[in-house]
């Protein structure tokens, strides 16, 4: 079988091993690809490996031997689904194989918003605590969460963990979901009391038509003023302009975001310069631990597929 990695950098940037996907055929590897460049890649290619490249309508009616891709990711929207089933092309994706990295990547942005570790530490470095004529320094207030409301919307296996860490750290959980859920400990409201009621607002639901800027001008006026948004699942979910503007004129007390609605993002960027704005480089999922499952599952999902048994295909 002949198989082409569109975009192997960000899954394996050089500390993982490709044998095991190599063992399956001859197989090539690009660091990073482009719709024109994957027709070119991927001439005669029967398998593809992509992660963030995009496969649509165009280069899958250019692939004439293309009979499989699988998706490096939980996500499958940079393929067209529709035109693969089209052309009978198995779609696979890998489910959970981040789900503690992610949820630990949230909270992590939760205690640099509350603590502000970096800052601090930053201070320290400059010199500002040799030159204090006190034995300790804030530059910032410090919040304690104990006692405050972890609101989750989306209540998935990565909402849940960082539900479960919220609650480990003495905060009340409360949970949004579109199904009906139990969690021990945990409350399920409607999205309005959730906003009303949330010290710290964390997304973990899937882009859809529904979510799509779900997060906007009138959700955020449903927020305490002194509300912290978290968002590690997809930037889409936001309307950046109007967090932006919430955020500056003081209706909202902060927001740290993994993920933004272009990536990279353009320069002018409202959240780039927003005030009291924490950004990470869509990088919650990249643990070498998380990295490696990723590995193991998407050559996995193209080993039962050559087997006749194929796993983890999306509809």
């Amino acid at each position: 079988m002949k198989i082409v990695v569109l975009d192997g950098h960000t899954l394996n940037p050089g500390d993982l091993n490709w044998q095991p996907l190599e063992a399956l055929g001859e197989c090539n590897i690009h660091p990073r690809s482009t719709p024109e460049a994957t027709i070119t890649q991927a001439s005669d290619a029967e398998a593809i490996i992509t992660n963030k490249a995009i496969v649509n309508r165009e280069v899958i009616a250019a692939l004439p031997q293309l009979n499989y891709i699988g998706v490096t990711a939980t996500g499958f929207n940079v393929v067209d689904v529709a035109a693969a089933r089209e052309r009978g092309i198995t779609v696979t994706n890998v489910p959970s194989y981040g789900t503690h990295s992610v949820a630990q990547h949230a909270i992590a942005l939760l205690l640099e918003l509350t603590n502000r570790v970096g800052r601090h530490s930053q201070a320290v470095q400059d010199g500002e605590w040799v030159e204090s004529m006190d034995w300790c320094f804030t530059k910032e207030p410090i919040t304690e969460l104990a006692g405050l409301t972890f609101g989750v919307v989306g209540w998935g296996r990565i909402g849940a963990t960082a539900g479960q860490i919220a609650k480990a750290m003495g905060m009340e959980v409360i949970a949004h979901t579109r199904s009906n859920r139990a969690a021990a400990g945990v409350t399920f409201v409607d999205f309005e009391t959730l906003l009303a009621t949330s010290d710290v607002v964390s997304l973990h639901c899937p882009l859809t038509e529904r979510t799509n800027e779900m997060f906007n001008a009138a959700r955020f006026a449903f927020m305490k003023p002194s509300a912290l948004l978290i968002n590690t699942s997809r930037g889409q979910l936001i309307d950046e302009a109007a967090l932006a503007a919430a955020l500056d004129e003081g209706h909202l007390g902060g927001a740290a975001l993994d993920v933004l609605s272009s990536e990279p993002p353009d320069s002018n960027n409202p959240l780039l310069t927003a005030k009291n704005c924490l950004i990470t480089p869509h990088n919650a999922w990249a643990s070498q631990s998380a990295r490696r499952r990723l590995l193991e599952v998407s050559v996995a999902n193209l080993k039962s597929f050559l087997a006749g048994t194929p796993q983890n295909v999306v509809s």
